[in-house]
């Protein structure tokens, strides 16, 4: 038993050498590697080498993607596989330190408003100032990960939210790593691997990156893992900033996944009709003034310029669903959904739905 304690703390030392010594890993060797940063016996400091060796290689899409496949193998599985061959995730990496708005969780709304099952995950803020779970929260969305209330949710409001640390327990083995380099301003592929790994797996996902580097892998790789049709997109803004969004206020570049695979795109908010917004209007803050902006938008009054880079992110996030034929004919079916009193009807049903699950 000592022999196979201390062959399990070794064994991440020849993948180190290997990624110090410029070598990708073939994929049964990544997830050799993604399962040895889940077991608690493996040292911190082993695991941190792992991940800076990685991260200074540079990770491929066949790492990323066995990295994935291994992590969601550990995660608990809510049993919402009916749900999930017609459900689709809208997220982002995060990590662009725009200090953007809560966009794909209002994207979020617009969708499951439409009859669209969201079956969306995600964490409080790391990299801003207000999370998809502090956002959710504002609404009453509860983070309880029981799956009847989840089924419950889905078929009431066409919506669920998987708290990250809820169903990945496995993390916990290498949260302490990744909040020491987190401190030192060190990344991992820890940064982009939260939305590869959705629980339920959804068939379609509209997912935002922070860098155009990872625009055409992450597509590549949730191909790989099987997902059925997506889009990754990235948005550079006007003043520099970067956003893993859509935006109204700089140059769009996307990319598909499965059936959508051949899309290849750079677009500008003027090509799909849009007056060019200032970057401003997409700042947001702490989750309780980004909810009051949201019922400022809800009310008419919101930004402008926030009010269509959200049309502009619901009608993508149709097209992949299948409840538009294409963005540029999903932006007045999502603009009506949001101005038109259908997320606001919704967002009543979400409240009502938790205050009556949590009695």
């Amino acid at each position: 038993m000592e022999l196979v304690f201390i062959l399990v703390m070794k064994a991440l030392e020849p993948l180190i050498e290997q990624l110090q010594s410029g070598e990708s890993l073939s994929e049964e060797g990544a997830e050799l590697a993604a399962r040895l940063l889940a077991e608690e016996v493996v040292d911190d400091e082993l695991k941190r080498a792992f991940l800076i060796a990685l991260g200074e290689k540079g990770e491929t899409v066949q790492e990323v993607s066995a990295f994935a496949r291994v992590f969601r193998s550990l995660a608990l599985n809510p049993g919402l596989e009916d749900w999930a061959a017609r459900g689709i995730d809208i997220v982002g990496t995060g990590g662009s330190g725009s200090g953007g708005y809560n966009i794909s969780s209002v994207t979020a709304f617009v969708v499951a408003a439409a009859g669209v099952p969201v079956l969306k995950h995600g964490n409080r803020a790391i990299t801003s100032q207000s999370g998809s779970a502090d956002f959710l929260g504002m609404a009453g969305i509860s983070l309880e990960s029981d799956p009847a209330r989840l089924r419950k949710s889905l078929e009431t409001l066409n919506f669920c939210f998987f708290f990250a640390p809820a169903f990945h327990p496995a993390f916990k083995h290498i949260m302490p790593v990744r909040k020491a380099m987190a401190a030192e301003g060190k990344r991992s592929v820890f940064n982009i691997l939260g939305p590869l790994i959705n629980p339920a797996a959804p068939r379609a996902q509209l997912l935002g990156v922070s860098s155009l580097e990872w625009l055409e892998p992450l597509a590549a790789s949730l191909t790989q893992l099987g997902l059925a049709r997506g889009l990754t997109v990235y948005s550079e803004l006007s003043d520099g900033r970067r956003m893993d969004e859509l935006t109204t206020a700089g140059e769009n570049h996307l990319a598909g996944m499965g059936d959508l695979a051949d899309v290849r795109q750079t677009k500008t908010p003027e090509d799909w009709g849009f007056v060019r917004t200032n970057p401003e209007q997409l700042r947001g803050a702490e989750a309780e003034a980004n909810w009051q902006l949201f019922q400022d938008i809800l009310e008419g009054r919101g930004r402008s310029g926030l009010v269509d880079t959200i049309v502009l992110n619901a009608a993508a996030a149709l097209w992949v669903a299948e409840k538009a034929d294409s963005l540029e004919t999903g932006l007045s079916m999502a603009r009506e959904l949001l101005l038109g009193g259908a997320v606001r009807d919704w967002v009543s049903r979400t409240r009502a739905f938790y205050q009556e699950a949590s009695i």
